[in-house]
């Protein structure tokens, strides 16, 4: 007697956007409890949920239940963030020649895509994969000229469930004449659980990077090489609390509001590498991050005010939630001296993101042996 494949994926309708079109959540389910909701708008993680060291289940990304709270307010949760995700200068650089003019939305600069960035669109779904390692695929073509970037821009987002405890996060994009292209995804991780009421500060922190790149008050990267974590606040390579010190007396501390800075990880690579890893005490939760890309931001939740009731109708506060945003160093464009975010018709843009869950006694990678990065492009 055959005996019928449980299905992995529910999808199903999550909400409306103005002009009547439809936005969807697809779920994807893993044996051994872990569980990922994707909805089409900006082909967002909308919900994370994994099992503490006792089994129990939590939501561990902050954002909204419905999907009213994502249209009502831009704060980027889960968000897929592009074309160009953090700060270029000014909203302008040079490219082959001839000055590119962007959309101005973060003061004088442009920020995450500009006013209306991939994460204010509603991407189609595809493809699903169902089985094993269950998956879904949505893609978004941005328009030549879209927020003033260059090129038609085809870009294909996959979430995907691996064992035993893994979220993949593939990304590609192609385009049709020269342009830049610097994908992210801007997830707000809080291990104890979004609606736990308890920030991010005890969370233990660990960053495989020996640099980091310091910022103006515009959050702009200054114009000078990467600066040594060693003997700074900023120094996570043997792994501490994040609220050790992050109200040391530091300009760079003051400058950001805490932590929202740029840690140099290296040259791109093809495959992933051992980036960052997060845990928290009382769930024995621990997030290892692994990506190809050549930097992450570092961001401790600094501008959330209170403003804003998210899951269970809780206020999102200042360090409620961290967020580990692998991407291009800010404002490479303008930068000759930084890895290069520059796509050309004949290349094929990758970015792959790991996040590989674990419980504290069961952690098993060599942070250590991890911790020395490799020396990076433009150092």
């Amino acid at each position: 007697m055959s005996v019928a494949a449980v299905s992995r994926i529910t999808r199903s309708r999550f909400g409306v956007l103005p002009d009547g079109s439809e936005v969807e959540r697809v779920v994807l389910h893993a044996a051994d409890g872990l569980e990922a909701s994707i909805m089409t708008y900006g082909a967002s993680l909308q919900a994370l949920l994994v099992p503490d060291a006792a089994g129990h289940r939590d939501d561990i990304v902050l954002g909204h239940e419905t999907f009213e709270g994502y249209l009502a307010r831009r704060q980027f949760f889960g968000a897929t963030i592009g074309r160009y995700a953090n700060r270029i200068a000014g909203a302008r650089f040079m490219l082959d020649g001839a000055e590119v003019q962007l959309a101005a939305n973060n003061g004088p600069n442009a920020l995450h895509g500009g006013l209306e960035g991939f994460d204010r669109r509603n991407w189609r779904i595809v493809a699903i994969g169902d089985g094993d390692d269950p998956a879904v695929t949505l893609a978004y073509s941005s328009a030549d000229g879209e927020e003033g970037y260059p090129g038609k821009l085809d870009v294909e987002v996959t979430w995907r469930l691996v064992g035993p405890m893994e979220l993949r996060l593939d990304m590609t994009a192609r385009t049709d004449r020269p342009t830049v292209v610097n994908l992210t995804n801007h997830s707000f991780f809080n291990l104890a659980g979004a609606r736990s009421g308890r920030n991010i500060l005890d969370h233990h922190l660990t960053v495989a990077a020996d640099h980091f790149l310091a910022i103006d008050a515009g959050a702009i990267p200054l114009p000078q090489p990467p600066g040594a974590v060693a003997g700074t606040p900023f120094d996570f390579r043997a792994g501490v609390e994040v609220g050790a010190r992050i109200r040391d007396d530091h300009p760079q501390l003051r400058v950001g509001r805490g932590y929202d800075h740029n840690f140099c990880l290296g040259p791109a690579t093809g495959e992933p590498r051992f980036a960052a890893r997060l845990a928290e005490p009382a769930s024995g939760r621990v997030l290892e991050l692994f990506t190809n890309q050549p930097g992450l931001q570092v961001y401790s939740g600094n501008f959330l005010d209170g403003s804003t009731a998210g899951k269970d109708g809780r206020l999102y506060r200042q360090s409620d939630a961290m967020c580990l945003e692998p991407h291009a160093w800010p404002n490479t464009p303008n930068r000759p001296d930084f890895p290069t975010a520059r796509l050309s018709p004949d290349e094929v843009y990758r970015h792959t993101t790991l996040y590989r869950f674990t419980h504290a006694i069961e952690a098993t990678i060599d942070t250590q042996s991890a911790l020395v990065s490799p020396e990076g492009a433009g150092r």
